[in-house]
């Protein structure tokens, strides 16, 4: 099947993007969500009831905040499927103190493998400022990391601003 690395910035409409796509390939079947949010606080509990609100009952949703590896190895091959977002999952790894490499190289090995349609939607944070903090700066170099190494183990990459998907790696 086909793999695609969906960038962008907060907002930009990348998550959309990704969602309509995997619902125009499910052809009326149930496309999943491998969800990375955690709900450490009300404000985040509320936004993870409205992303399920409007994605409707159609959706099937895997929490995946930590291995999120293993739900992408455990999707079988007939699956469309959506993951929302590598910078959360990322920021989960961090704060639980987990060997970010190695999870980023189970991750790569297991899009690379998998046999569903699958979007791995991630913000782009190399755009901005250098983050005052050391921490913020690991994050942003963390994350820079894995999306040149998705990059080239994915079939297709997007950049979307503004809600347009700009193609920066065709398929094939």
């Amino acid at each position: 099947m086909t793999s695609t690395l969906v960038l962008g910035g907060a907002r930009s409409g990348k998550s959309a993007f990704a969602q309509k796509a995997a619902e125009n390939v499910a052809f009326g079947g149930r496309p999943t969500l491998i969800a990375t949010g955690q709900a450490f606080d009300d404000e985040m509990a509320e936004r993870i009831a409205r992303h399920r609100a409007d994605r409707g009952e159609s959706w099937i949703t895997i929490e995946a905040p930590l291995d999120l590896s293993g739900a992408i190895t455990a999707l079988p091959a007939d699956a469309v499927a959506v993951v929302d977002c590598l910078t959360l999952w990322l920021s989960n790894l961090m704060l639980a103190e987990r060997d970010v490499e190695a999870a980023a190289t189970e991750l790569v090995a297991a899009a690379a493998a998998c046999p569903a349609r699958l979007w791995l939607v991630s913000n782009e944070v190399g755009l901005g400022l250098v983050p005052e903090t050391p921490l913020g700066r690991r994050f942003r170099d963390e994350a820079g990391r894995l999306h040149q190494r998705l990059a080239q183990a994915v079939d297709e990459v997007y950049f979307v601003a503004a809600g347009l998907p700009l193609r920066l790696k065709p398929q094939g």
